[in-house]
């Protein structure tokens, strides 16, 4: 891979390879841990925080695949990538609607315990397979 093409979608894939954990595995679930913090209120910031980080991380996805197109990568590099976007784009266009639906429902005032989602352990298996993903994805990039 061209060495401008590398540093890119190397420092872009790590970036995002960051940003993933520190809002779904910290952030998240500390949110409804901190006092005074209802479900409703919980679920109205992690809508708003999702929302971020889901468009942060399609710029970031665009941006890799530019790279990654653009800079004659390997058969790997591009299957990474490859899998990487699919998952965004599953969590982005099967799970997220879900969820939104589910968050909807709570905020009318259903009571979440009356029936459970597992789209949020859906969503949780995929950030998963994709830190997996874009942490491979980095370190084949950066060998080069």
């Amino acid at each position: 891979m061209h060495s401008t093409s590398a540093a890119v979608a190397g420092a872009v894939t790590f970036r995002w390879l960051g940003m993933v954990p520190a809002i779904s595995f910290l952030e998240a679930p500390l949110t409804f841990r901190a006092p005074g913090v209802t479900i409703p209120v919980g679920l109205g910031i992690g809508r708003i925080v999702f929302r971020a980080l889901n468009l942060a991380e399609a710029a970031l996805a665009v941006t890799v695949v530019v790279a990654v197109a653009t800079g004659g990568a390997s058969a790997a590099v591009v299957t990474l990538t490859a899998i990487t976007v699919a998952v965004l784009a599953g969590q982005l266009g099967v799970v997220r609607p879900r969820l939104n639906r589910r968050s909807d429902a709570v905020l009318a005032g259903e009571d979440p315990a009356l029936r459970r989602s597992r789209a949020h352990l859906s969503y949780v298996a995929l950030e998963v397979v994709k830190v997996l993903a874009l942490l491979t994805l980095g370190r084949v990039v950066l060998a080069g």
